[in-house]
């Protein structure tokens, strides 16, 4: 199974931007929903955003809504992480995710999807310092 791939991490000061994107071949796209989750130094990884096959449903996390911004690319297999008005907070290990339903993201959305299961990538560092 070919695993998602993510890209454009990196080190930004506070309140600049950053934009990430994975690259997921490994199925068909469109058919799955795509996630992006956050794991900071010795906590759990926690969903960040979330966008449906066709990307007519979105869902963010408390702590970044109005920051970052999802978006999915079907016919170049790619989704994408906008990141704007970073905080030193955000600074974490960013993973992508594909699953083959909607409703999963939408039933662990209230615990931060800890725990669950899909197809993912191995993670791109963010580090937001000055």
């Amino acid at each position: 199974q070919v695993r998602p791939v993510e890209s454009g991490g990196g080190l930004v000061q506070p309140g600049g931007s950053l934009r990430l994107s994975c690259a997921d071949s490994g199925h068909t796209f469109a058919m799955y929903a795509m996630g992006w989750f956050r794991q900071a130094p010795g906590k759990e990884r926690v969903l960040a955003a979330a966008i449906s096959g066709n990307g007519g449903d979105i869902l963010y996390a408390d702590a970044v809504k109005g920051r970052f911004t999802i978006s999915r690319e079907n016919n170049k297999n790619t989704v994408y992480l906008e990141m704007n008005s970073l905080k030193p907070e955000d600074t974490a290990v960013y993973f992508c995710v594909a699953v083959n339903a909607w409703r999963t993201f939408v039933e662990c959305s209230g615990y931060g999807c800890i725990g669950m299961g899909g197809y993912w990538g191995q993670g791109a560092q963010v580090t937001v310092s000055a």
